[in-house]
């Protein structure tokens, strides 16, 4: 409902796995929907930059673990129509427009689930872990966006854009975390397991 999406100060973080590039820069964005303003930091990858954006975690062998809700997914968007989703910005605004015909629900499940974080990109299971929901492989992802949902109650959505193996198909996906704190956690280690791998192909 447009009665949700007050004008108020957003904050979005996002890192994109994008045409080898990496570079962190913050600019504020305006949305069509509501007004909303949004500070955004962006970051993505660069294979070819003489050193790397962020540290190096040799640890990342191990997996961080987030506890998230799931709130659903677009999946096999057409190349034409993944193509016009390529700012922070852009992906709010689908998404929004997604919940409001329907496509997408405002609120998650509520069963809750494991993210977890890593090198090899990231695996969302049951709370038990015995089953696996979702594995977005790291060189899949091109882009990762976190913001308030607009909903007042402090939480926040984590959407991801990914491709798939022959890049000829887009999907979103989209989780809610607990706070904003949550989902800027969850974009720096994901940040953090680009630069590792980096690291690595350049040694």
């Amino acid at each position: 409902p447009a009665e949700w999406k007050e004008a108020v100060v957003q904050t979005a973080l996002c890192g994109a796995f994008e045409d080898n590039k990496i570079l962190f820069s913050s600019t504020s964005v305006d949305s069509s929907l509501g007004g909303l303003s949004r500070s955004s930091t962006v970051a993505s990858l660069d294979t070819d930059s003489t050193k790397s954006s962020g540290q190096s975690n040799n640890n990342l062998d191990t997996c961080a673990e987030f506890r998230v809700k799931y709130v659903g997914a677009i999946e096999k968007l057409k190349l034409s129509e993944g193509k016009g989703l390529e700012g922070p910005l852009d992906l709010i605004n689908y998404i929004d427009v997604a919940q409001q015909d329907g496509k997408l629900p405002f609120v998650p499940l509520e069963e809750e689930f494991i993210m977890g974080v890593s090198k090899y990109g990231i695996k969302v299971s049951t709370s038990d872990q015995y089953d696996v929901l979702h594995r977005h492989a790291l060189y899949l992802i091109i882009r990762m966006v976190c913001y308030d949902d607009g909903l007042g109650a402090g939480k926040s959505l984590l959407a991801l854009k990914t491709t798939d193996a022959s890049n000829e198909e887009y999907s979103l996906w989209v989780y809610q975390c607990h706070s904003l704190e949550q989902a800027q956690a969850i974009c720096k280690v994901l940040s953090t397991a680009f630069d590792a791998v980096l690291t690595s192909e350049k040694s």
